[in-house]
This record gives C-alpha cells, sequence and structure tokens, in this order.
C-alpha cells in the first residue's frame, strides 16, 4: 500500500518529465481547502491533489470544487486502489495520474491529461500572490500603487482591466514568473519591507 509520502518524491520527477521547468509548491491554502500540491510552469499554474491507498473519497467532493476556483489545470494522482473508479469523481477537464508499486517502488503513469479548466477565477488565482509580488504586476502594468487600500481592491481593480487593458497570457506569464521568483527564506522582510513604505507614503 503507498501512502502520500511514498507517491511525493518520486511524482516531482515524473512531472519533470513532462513538463521540464516547473516550481513545486507543497500545502497551499484555497478557499475551505488545502491543495497537496502546487505546480508552476512558466505558462500555467496547476493544482494537484494526492489520493493514496490510505485515502477515501470522503472530501473529493469539495476539493474538486475549491481546486476548480484557484488554477488553470487539475490533476489527481491515485494509489492502485483508486485506479479503477477516479474517473467517476473528477471532472472530465481533470488529469490523472495513477501509481502502483512496481518491486517496491512508486511506478507514475498518465492515465489522463489535463485539459484547461473552465471554472478557474482570476480573482482567486490572483489571491496567491503576496501583497508585494501583486504590486510589482500593477508596476508591470502601469497600474496605480493603491497602497492605502486592501488586498480584496487590488485584486479587483486587476481583474477589472482583464482582457481590454491586460491581456490574459501576458497577466499569466507575469503571475507564473511571480511564483517561480518567490524567495520564502526572504518573505519577511520583503513583506515588512512592503508594509514600512506603505506606512510612510
Amino acid at each position: 500500500m503507498l501512502h502520500d509520502k511514498d507517491i511525493r518524491e518520486g511524482l516531482f520527477d515524473f512531472l519533470d518529465t513532462i513538463y521540464g521547468k516547473n516550481r513545486i509548491l507543497e500545502e497551499k491554502s484555497m478557499g475551505h481547502s488545502r491543495a497537496d500540491v502546487v505546480m508552476v510552469t512558466p505558462e500555467a499554474i496547476y493544482g494537484i491533489e494526492i489520493k493514496s491507498d490510505a485515502d477515501t473519497y470522503a472530501r473529493l467532493k469539495r476539493q474538486v470544487r475549491d481546486y476548480n476556483k484557484y488554477y488553470d489545470y487539475n490533476y489527481v494522482v491515485v494509489g492502485t486502489s483508486h485506479a479503477m473508479h477516479i474517473e467517476e469523481h473528477v471532472p472530465k477537464c481533470w488529469g490523472i495520474i495513477t501509481v502502483d508499486e512496481v518491486q517496491g517502488e512508486p511506478d507514475y503513469y498518465l492515465l489522463r491529461k489535463p485539459t484547461a479548466n473552465p471554472k478557474m477565477k482570476w480573482k482567486l488565482k490572483l489571491s496567491i500572490l503576496w501583497r508585494p509580488e501583486l504590486a510589482h504586476i500593477q508596476e508591470l502594468n502601469q497600474m496605480p500603487k493603491y497602497k492605502a487600500k486592501s488586498k480584496d481592491f487590488v485584486l479587483d481593480k486587476i481583474v477589472e482591466r482583464i482582457p481590454d487593458r491586460i491581456a490574459e497570457e501576458v497577466l499569466q506569464r507575469q503571475m507564473c514568473e511571480e511564483l517561480f521568483q518567490r524567495d520564502y527564506t526572504t518573505i519577511q522582510d520583503v513583506i515588512a519591507d512592503y508594509k514600512e513604505k506603505v506606512n510612510h507614503r
């Protein structure tokens, strides 16, 4: 029986072979759920839910609803015990990766490639970004800084400009680049510096 921890490391190597350049972010909050894995490529953001042999489908319906709001594409990665029935539990646009145990090691198979998620909400997807990252997006698109305004206000202002003043493909590349450049070791300093500049505007 494969557990979540048995699946993850090999999964990331498998995704490397399919997508090349990517960045993996683990355990990200999304609505009322938590994404097991978020994969960023230069062109898109993928939500990835892992259902090991030890997991059940009990929370999957709610999780699917949340993944669909946040990510461009979605995958479910399942152990052998779920492989026969997983297609009944996720939308047709979701990709499916199955994992078998072969000679004591996990073996990955791409059962179905994902297609574009039609339910993605730009505001929720952009909310993944931290405030300094959003400020850089505003700068790149010649927007006002709105330093005294809330993050929610800024998100609305960016979304208002799609697609007439900011092309979706341009914003997509900018957002992916921000996530590629994100540095978790310095983020507290970056946020503190941003807040100090706002307070002394």
